[in-house]
């Protein structure tokens, strides 16, 4: 009796799940004479670790060439960085990536932490 019940359960979540639109509320929004355009951003993530190598996306990079590659990402699309360190990383290597970063064009980073 349990599987049955188990079984009718799984049945109904999956149907539900693929039956029901789960984009939300379909809306028609009103129109404008100057509508902003809404630009993705592509999201970037340069790692630091105690040594004081640098990775962008896991994979391991020179300073010169983190900034090289971050200017011709972001001349294409905005691009939103996050800065990934080891609590033991020198903070001169930080100021560098944030340094590469501004010459990158890129105007602000978000650094990871963890909760005390």
């Amino acid at each position: 009796m349990i599987d049955v019940m188990m079984f009718l359960l799984v049945f109904f979540v999956l149907i539900s799940t693929n039956v029901l639109p789960a984009l939300g509320l379909k809306v028609n929004p009103p129109s404008s004479a100057h509508p902003d355009k809404v630009v993705e951003k592509v999201r970037y993530t340069v790692g630091i670790d105690r040594e004081g190598r640098i990775f962008l996306d896991g994979r391991p990079m020179e300073l010169a060439v983190l900034a090289e590659t971050l200017k011709t990402a972001t001349a294409e699309k905005p691009a939103a960085v996050v800065i990934a360190g080891d609590e033991g990383a020198a903070l001169q290597t930080l100021v560098s990536v944030l340094d590469a970063l501004k010459s990158a064009g890129v105007g602000s980073a978000q650094i990871v932490t963890r909760a005390k």
